[in-house]
């Protein structure tokens, strides 16, 4: 009998020889055909809806017994998923393990595997289950491109023509590197128009961006992506923070009337020395989260909107050192401004106050959005009237571990 390692190896060439003339409709064969080399009975690969409230199950071709969504809350495969940490349980029919699968940070979902009784759940296949569930993200990521199997599997409804826009424009919801933590959320998921925001590391900077474009549906969206696509070309052009700013306004102000504009937040942090520059273009405030509480807002420069051709040469300016462990929370203004059926705000003191114990209770950036995100649509009763993004940035932490705890 072949040993643990040598299933994994099976597994793994398995994934990679068949994986170049692979479909999207093949990563469900895939998944079972790399299960059963491990030794596992059924293997089922699930992904986070957009949402995140729910485990959806990628069916398809080459699955025997097709699978049923798991909810996020109260599943030992949701523990997995939120807590990135390998969780299985023993009974009499077998062993089941949930194994987080990650693209880089982002959680993209879990990997379900059913070992039959005489098969312990050791070290060895643990770390095998995880080698399989990184490979199978990069197939996740790599066969999206082709197809759309994956984007069917996590759409629970119909996403607006807006939304389908703003979701392209993204970059992955999460990046963590051991000097910088960086993870955004959208909601709601299925109709956000205007709100967005980008990251990017270039050496020791990581620039950060969130945008509030005005107005509802497929102008929100068409706003926010000619401010995407201007901050984007004159970061990489070389362009310093200022330059940048002036070079969305522009670029707003020459393809719209005169009128529309966005509201953002354009910084810049240096993660070898923790120094944040900012610039605020008519937007709320960033808070800045220390040891667990919101100590300051940072609202000491507020410039005008993006769009309005109105900008200064250069734009008001400001910078904070941050401390190690610091986190910047930047939303728009959906978050504080989401009403419930009585008619109450969210509101920034509520938003102060669950940021503040999620902090404290040190979940991960990613896992510590999503509570919030749900916070948000649980006040406002499922249904927000205004799109609300939420980014946070934490610089020299401890989020790796945080993040990738149950790693081998």
């Amino acid at each position: 009998m072949s040993t643990v390692d040598e299933r994994t190896l099976a597994a793994l060439r398995l994934l990679l020889r068949r994986s170049h003339l692979a479909a999207p409709d093949d990563l469900a064969t895939l998944v079972s055909g790399a299960g059963r080399q491990l030794g596992a009975d059924r293997a089922v690969l699930y992904l986070a809806d957009y949402d995140q409230l729910l485990l959806i199950p990628l069916n398809g071709p080459g699955v025997d017994e097709p699978a049923e969504a798991v909810t996020i809350e109260g599943t030992l495969a949701g523990r997995a998923f939120s807590d990135v940490i390998q969780h299985h349980t023993t009974g009499a029919g077998g062993a089941v393990l949930w194994t987080p699968v990650l693209d880089g940070t982002d959680r993209l979902g879990v990997l379900q595997l059913e070992f039959p009784r005489r098969d312990p759940v050791d070290e060895a296949l643990s770390g095998g289950a995880f080698d399989v569930a990184s490979l199978l993200a990069e197939l996740i990521v790599t066969r999206s491109a082709y197809g759309d199997a994956v984007e069917r599997a996590r759409r629970r409804i119909d996403m607006t023509l807006p939304a389908e826009l703003q979701w392209q424009l993204l970059p992955p919801l999460t990046f963590v590197s051991p000097r910088v933590a960086i993870s955004g959320i959208l909601a709601p998921a299925a109709e956000v128009a205007g709100d967005s925001f980008d990251y990017a590391l270039n050496g020791d900077i990581a620039h950060v961006a969130v945008f509030d474009a005005m107005g509802h549906g497929l102008e929100a969206t068409l706003l926010a992506a000619v401010a995407l696509s201007a901050l984007r070309n004159a970061r990489r052009g070389g362009h310093d923070l200022g330059a940048t700013v002036r070079a969305v306004d522009a670029a707003v102000a020459a393809q719209f009337p005169v009128g529309k504009f966005l509201t953002g937040i354009v910084g810049e942090l240096d993660v070898s020395t923790g120094w944040w520059r900012w610039i605020t273009c008519g937007h709320p405030p960033a808070l800045l989260i220390r040891e667990g509480r919101v100590v300051k807002q940072l609202d000491s420069v507020t410039g005008v909107a993006l769009g309005l051709g109105m900008q200064a040469d250069p734009p008001p300016m400001d910078s904070e050192r941050l401390h190690p462990g610091d986190r910047l929370l930047l939303y728009t203004d959906g978050v504080t401004e989401a009403r419930n059926a009585r008619g109450q705000f969210f509101g920034t003191a509520r938003l102060v106050e669950f940021v503040t114990r999620q902090a404290a209770d040190g979940r991960p950036v990613a896992e510590t959005l999503r509570r919030l995100n749900h916070a948000i649509l649980d006040h406002h009763d499922g249904k927000l009237q205004d799109d609300a993004t939420t980014l946070i940035v934490e610089w020299a932490t401890d989020e790796p571990r945080r993040t990738v705890s149950a790693l081998p």
